[in-house]
């Protein structure tokens, strides 16, 4: 991926988030930056809002996140939590924290199992 061959790795997640926008853009790629998520109870819009990180294609979430310690049982079900809010069927979380760009792909339908398919990858495969 560009961002992690030009960035690095370890930066704060705000730098990725900055420079996917940047790419996102010069890409062409349609998307909205934290969108905000609502949830409604019996026809009533509750008052806690989620903000996904990158909304594209009106249809995939994506989550940017920074971790040493990679892709935690806890950005899994804040990106399922997400992708049940939003009715999305695809949700896509990027760790830029460790060397290995790690990346977990999320596909959900409601009712349904939701599907997994996991990628771990040098960031020299991924930007050559």
């Amino acid at each position: 991926m560009e961002v992690q061959r030009t960035t690095g790795y370890g930066r704060k997640e705000v730098v990725y988030k900055d420079a996917i926008e940047i790419e996102f853009i010069n890409a062409d790629i349609p998307f909205l930056r934290e969108a905000e998520l609502v949830v409604c109870y019996k026809e009533k819009i509750l008052s806690h809002k989620f903000l996904e990180e990158f909304y594209c294609f009106e249809k995939i979430i994506v989550e940017i996140k920074s971790c040493d310690e990679g892709i935690t049982d806890n950005h899994i079900a804040q990106t399922l939590n997400y992708l049940r809010v939003s009715d999305c069927e695809m949700g896509l979380i990027v760790n830029f924290g460790k060397e290995n760009l790690n990346i977990k792909d999320w596909y959900y339908q409601p009712y349904n199992e939701v599907k997994c398919i996991s990628y771990l990858r040098s960031s020299e495969s991924i930007c050559s």
